[in-house]
């Protein structure tokens, strides 16, 4: 390990006291982490015991004490370090008060972020950053680079930074979650959009956006900020200037600096007044117009750092990340395609316009707040029928029926939608599960929920 910084912080960790706020899947592993540079580690949830199952015993076993229960954030006073989970609020009365006392408050992915000695490539947006997240990743190790991919995508990266050099590269996902109260901003930061979503989370949209622009607002110069020129929100950051390169990336006209979608289209970088064409849309594997955003935005994040010939085979080859528009069979001449990612209504908007033609679309789940209303004037040209359930299928009735006459079913359970959608569909017709709604009304997360529906679907007799 060449990283003096790294190297003293772990020195300085040995006998402190440092609490882990949410055990889950990525802190247990920052648990361990830090007992392994002699700190006393809390482990700190708001579950009992026995929701928490085996892990508790785990990492009590490993060394660390556990605080469960209603007061698990009491005494964070008492602690040299705080480290909260992304879905726990960092306003929260009892981290205010740490941070009164003096105490660090942090997350997993901000140490990483301060201690990290490789570039960092960061992707934050409503939609499309984990497909724009894996795109880049897949990119830069095409031209040779070793990459750590993680974050919001699904791996912490701090318990595997002492692997770390200078000469790798970090990609990362980031939520909002993870960029409210965020104090860095990456190498090259990548927006892919912004759009109402979490509204259940954070107090308002403006809350929101704000946590978004985090990802950008503490760049400097020599950095690179990749911003969507369709999207009202980002270009209006753009036109406000920012600290690093401005790049962006536009389907529907030709940027001053970025990546096009050119009038002939084709997918083109233009860096220095230089125009490079990549490839054809036609020829992206992935398709749907969001796919093309999604390559656009990596284009421009990587521009001079990967061959173009490596970019178009790339985008000719790859088949795209579990749950995004993923095709699960094709039975009786009909397609069922799982979206399960589809937890907003953008997401689902923009999978519904992929299409070319009309779909049965099997929506709703948890609510998170956000308005339906676009969602039901696009069901009005690109929906052939309707299967609904979840917290929100009442909202999403009602946001279809302001614009379409088209039939609407409702049910109780993701069986029962399978099992109307395939009365539903006749040949040449497609099946698509894009709930725009979050998962966490019946399902643990959105894989889970998206694993779910193809194994029903897998299961239709022949």
């Amino acid at each position: 390990m060449n990283n003096p910084a790294l190297e003293s912080f772990i020195s300085s960790m040995n006998g402190k006291t440092v609490a882990v706020c949410g055990i889950g899947k990525n802190n247990t592993p920052v648990v361990r982490q830090f007992l392994g540079y002699g700190a006393k580690v809390r482990a700190c949830d708001k579950r009992s015991r026995e929701a928490l199952g085996a892990v508790a015993d785990e990492l009590e076993a490993a060394g660390a004490e556990l605080r469960l229960g209603e007061q698990y954030l009491a005494h964070l006073a008492e602690c040299d370090l705080v480290l909260r989970t992304p879905g726990m609020k960092p306003y929260l009365p009892e981290f205010a008060a740490a941070r009164e006392a003096g105490i660090t408050v942090t997350s997993e992915m901000e140490l990483f972020f301060s201690l990290c000695p490789a570039p960092i490539y960061a992707v934050t947006g409503s939609d499309g950053k984990t497909t724009t997240t894996t795109i880049i990743a897949n990119l830069l190790e095409k031209s040779g680079k070793r990459v750590w991919l993680g974050g919001n995508i699904g791996r912490a990266l701090f318990p595997l930074i002492e692997q770390v050099s200078a000469e790798d590269v970090a990609v990362v996902e980031v939520s909002s979650f993870q960029l409210t109260m965020m104090t860095q901003s990456p190498h090259v930061a990548v927006v892919t959009n912004v759009s109402p979503n979490h509204l259940d989370w954070h107090t308002d949209m403006d809350e929101y956006v704000e946590a978004k622009k985090n990802l950008i607002s503490h760049q400097k110069p020599g950095d690179r900020c990749v911003l969507n020129a369709d999207n009202a929100v980002t270009a209006a950051w753009g036109e406000a200037g920012v600290s690093g390169e401005l790049a962006t990336f536009s389907r529907l006209h030709e940027v001053a600096n970025g990546a096009f979608l050119s009038a002939d289209g084709v997918l083109t970088v233009r860096q220095n007044g230089v125009d490079t064409p990549i490839l054809t849309a036609d020829k992206v594997r992935l398709q749907g117009v969001f796919n093309i955003e999604n390559y656009l935005a990596a284009f421009a994040a990587v521009a001079g750092e990967v061959e173009p010939s490596d970019m178009a085979e790339f985008a000719e080859e790859f088949g795209g990340v579990e749950h995004r528009r993923e095709l699960v069979r094709t039975r009786h001449g009909v397609e069922w395609y799982n979206d399960s990612i589809g937890s907003s209504p953008s997401r689902t908007i923009a999978g519904l316009g992929s299409f070319a033609h009309k779909v049965i679309l099997i929506a709703g789940g948890y609510d998170k707040n956000i308005p339906y209303e676009p969602l039901g004037e696009a069901a009005a040209d690109t929906v052939k029928a309707a299967v609904l359930l979840g917290a929100t299928a009442e909202k999403i009735h009602r946001a279809i029926r302001q614009y379409s006459d088209l039939p609407i079913v409702r049910v109780d359970t993701l069986e029962q939608a399978v099992e109307i959608a395939d009365g539903l569909a006749k040949e040449g017709d497609a099946v698509f599960f894009s709930p725009a709604s979050a998962s966490f009304d019946m399902y643990k997360n959105f894989e889970e929920r998206g694993k779910h529906f193809k194994a029903l679907v897998t299961a239709l007799s022949e």
